[in-house]
C-alpha cells in the first residue's frame, strides 16, 4: 500500500507498507526517514528531535547531499540544496506483495539556477522490500560538463555504538577530516571517539556488524565512503540531536567525494546507488 500523508503543519510524506517492510519518505528532500522490516527494529536511525518543517533538514534517515558533499562547493549550502528542496512524486509501482518502487524527481528552476548554474534532472528510485535500494540518477541537461560530489548520508540504528564493527575497509586510504590528514585503515573500524573520514578505492561490500545483526551495504557508481559519528561533545551542539544520540547511530555514506568526484558531460548521466540488506545473528 502506498499512501500520501500530511502532518498537522502540512509536511508531506509517503508511507509504504508491503508484506516485507514499512517505510516513510518525505517529499522534502526525497528523504527516507523510516525503514523497518516487519517485527524488527528500524534499520535507519531517526532523532527524536528531528524537525519536520519546510526548509529544515531532517536529522536521521537518509538525507541526500547533492550537488555538493559537505562544503566542497563554497557557493552552495552545506551538503547542497537537494535535501531541503521539494521533490515531485513520480512513478509508484507495487511490483508484488513484497516489493514496492517509488520514484521522486527534482529539476532545475530559476531559484536553483541562481545557486548552481546547470540545468539538470535528479531522480531517486527507491525499492522497498526485505532490503532497501536507493538509486540516485543525475542527468546533465545543460550545454556544459558539470562537476559533482554527492552522498546518500545514511544514519544506521546500531543499538549501542560500543557493539559496532565495520568490515570491508582494511588497507583502504582515507582522509581524516578532523585532522586534515591522509591515512590507511588497518583492520576493521571500531567507533570509540569522534570520527569523520572519507575512504577511497572502496570496491567491495561493506558490513556493519552489531551485537545481533549484520548489515550489508553494496554500492555502485561510487568508490568513496564516508563514516561519521559526532561523539559526545559535538553531539551536544549538533542541531536536531539529543545529548546521548551519538551512542545509538553511525553514518555510513555511499558517496562520490574528494578524489571520487564525477564529471558529467552534456546529456550524460551518473547513477549512485546503495542496497542495504540485513542478516540477524542467532
Amino acid at each position: 500500500m502506498i499512501t500520501l500523508k500530511k502532518l498537522e503543519n502540512g509536511f508531506e510524506y509517503i508511507e509504504v507498507e508491503n508484506q516485507s517492510a514499512h517505510a516513510k519518505i518525505a517529499l522534502q528532500g526525497a528523504h527516507i526517514f523510516h525503514f523497518a522490516r516487519h517485527h524488527e527494529r528500524p534499520i535507519l536511525w531517526l532523532s527524536q528531535k528531528s524537525d519536520f518543517k519546510k526548509g529544515v533538514a531532517i536529522r536521521g534517515g537518509v538525507p541526500i547531499c547533492w550537488p555538493a558533499f559537505a562544503k566542497s562547493n563554497p557557493d552552495l549550502p552545506q551538503h547542497g540544496f537537494a535535501r531541503t528542496a521539494m521533490w515531485t512524486l513520480g512513478e509508484c509501482q507495487e511490483i508484488d506483495a513484497h516489493t514496492t518502487e517509488i520514484t521522486l524527481i527534482l529539476r532545475h528552476n530559476q531559484e536553483r539556477l541562481k545557486l548552481w548554474h546547470y540545468k539538470f534532472e535528479l531522480c531517486l528510485s527507491i525499492t522497498i522490500s526485505d532490503q532497501l535500494t536507493m538509486a540516485l540518477k543525475t542527468t546533465n541537461l545543460d550545454t556544459r560538463a558539470m562537476k559533482l560530489t554527492q552522498a546518500l548520508h545514511s544514519y544506521f540504528d546500531v543499538g549501542a555504538i560500543s557493539d559496532v564493527r565495520i568490515k570491508g575497509l582494511d588497507q583502504k586510504p582515507y582522509h581524516d577530516s578532523l585532522k586534515d590528514q591522509e591515512k590507511v585503515q588497518e583492520g576493521d573500524l571500531f567507533i570509540t571517539k569522534e570520527v569523520d573520514v572519507i575512504y577511497q578505492k572502496v570496491d567491495k561490500r561493506i558490513q556493519l556488524i552489531t551485537k545481533d545483526s549484520i548489515l550489508n551495504i553494496d554500492n555502485s557508481g561510487s568508490s568513496s565512503l564516508v563514516v561519521w559519528n559526532p561523539w559526545r561533545e559535538k553531539c551536544k551542539h549538533t542541531s536536531g540531536m539529543s545529548e546521548g544520540d551519538y551512542l545509538q547511530f553511525v553514518c555510513i555514506e555511499s558517496a562520490n567525494a574528494r578524489e571520487d568526484f564525477r564529471i558529467i558531460p552534456p546529456g550524460g548521466t551518473h547513477i549512485l546507488s546503495a542496497t542495504i540488506s540485513k542478516h540477524r545473528i542467532i
